[in-house]
């Protein structure tokens, strides 16, 4: 098959959905596929290059940080993605586009259907999503809802990459099926160190963007409670609320406690996970968190919140421990049992890799991708109100 693949990020820049988009058009790459990325030109990067067996075209934009987007950002690539996208197409002459975000990959996928008569696939990654994140994402969503369920509608699949988030996008079509593929993680380059070292604090360790959306406040506020001086925070990321945290980290005396490690290379994370004894992901919203699985590949056991995609990974009192929201206090007793044991840790650690060794892999991830663009979900009966579960 050919295939182009539209996000605006693509590492070194963004996320889990750029992690994403890399390690599926790898994987479809091995399987014998021709594989071309449409994504985000950036200082000096190639336009054009070969990674992993895949082609990354990149068309020019305006963007300024490496690990977030604005709108606008947002807005300008998209429409030159537009612009180069009949070049693209005559050129590859693809027989699906696989559109990751709805916003704004969707509508370059939909032109490519429109002139072209390409269908697409939509990836949900959480953000395109009405109601995920209300409290920065809401007045986006109410404007652009009409638009992001027309995209839906048009696709030939929609995919999650969660249950909870399937069941979000529900809400704004509940006749609308909707195929579930979990994200992977590579387990040969995420793996534990094979080895105890002995340390003289115990290490939590917290990868993500640090936005409100990541909860790190409410970590924060649970290292305070706890007040252990044998307790280490590596904070790795960074993102608009940082100097906020940092603030809040003098506040509650925890400038000993607390590492703000920046922005971390991809090549660097592997080692970085490592260096810690427990994973900690706070977030008030996921969709399905890369760094989780990431971690748990790690040999890490997990403490993260209950909430979907988080919770469809950590297996409460097997892998790790799960605790509401917003809610320091039940946080800080999952860190304190977790950092009073440490058998319990090494066994929650062991059950995880296995989990994540056995059931999430990127290749398992291509080849749904790859079945659904062959052999698409029956969409023709919108009565039926069912959803596809693809992995």
């Amino acid at each position: 098959m050919r295939i182009i693949i539209v996000n605006y990020e693509l590492p070194p820049l963004g996320g889990g959905a750029g992690n994403a988009t890399a390690n599926v058009a790898r994987e479809m790459a091995a399987l014998g596929h021709e594989v071309t990325v449409l994504t985000s030109l950036y200082k000096d990067l190639p336009r054009n290059e070969v990674i992993d067996g895949y082609r990354v075209r990149r068309v020019w934009t305006v963007r300024r940080r490496v690990d977030r987007c604005t709108p606008l950002e947002m807005l300008v690539f998209m429409v030159s993605a537009i612009a180069a996208l009949p070049r693209f197409i005559r050129l590859h002459r693809p027989s699906t586009i696989i559109a990751f975000f709805g916003i704004p990959s969707g509508p370059v996928a939909w032109v490519g259907k429109f002139i072209f008569g390409v269908p697409y696939i939509i990836s949900l990654r959480g953000g395109d999503v009405p109601g995920y994140q209300p409290y920065d994402l809401d007045r986006y969503h109410r404007l652009l809802r009409p638009v992001i369920v027309a995209l839906w509608r048009a696709a030939r699949v929609v995919v999650a990459n969660s249950g909870g988030l399937r069941d979000l996008a529900n809400l704004s079509t509940p006749d609308l099926p909707i195929a579930v593929v979990p994200n992977g993680v590579d387990a040969i380059k995420f793996h534990p160190s094979g080895k105890s070292q002995p340390r003289s604090r115990i290490r939590l360790v917290f990868v993500g963007r640090l936005q409100h959306q990541k909860g790190v406040d409410v970590l924060l506020r649970a290292m305070g409670r706890l007040a252990r001086p044998d307790l280490e925070l590596l904070i790795v990321g960074d993102g608009p609320d940082r100097n906020l945290l940092t603030s809040l980290a003098a506040e509650l005396s925890l400038e000993r406690n607390v590492i703000f490690r920046g922005w971390a290379e991809k090549a660097e994370l592997p080692d970085l996970y490592r260096s810690g004894d427990i994973f900690v992901l706070p977030s008030r919203d996921e969709g399905m968190p890369n760094v989780l699985l990431e971690a748990m590949a790690s040999g890490l056991p997990a403490v993260a919140t209950r909430i979907s995609g988080s919770e469809e990974l950590v297996v409460h009192g097997e892998t790790g421990l799960l605790v509401p929201p917003e809610d320091a206090d039940a946080l800080a007793a999952a860190l304190a049992e977790l950092s009073d044991n440490a058998a319990l840790r090494t066994e929650f650690g062991r059950r995880a890799r296995s989990r994540v060794e056995h059931q999430f892999t990127w290749r398992a991830v291509a080849e749904a991708y790859l079945q659904m663009a062959k052999n698409p979900p029956d969409h023709a009966r919108p009565s039926s109100n069912r959803t596809v579960d693809a992995v």
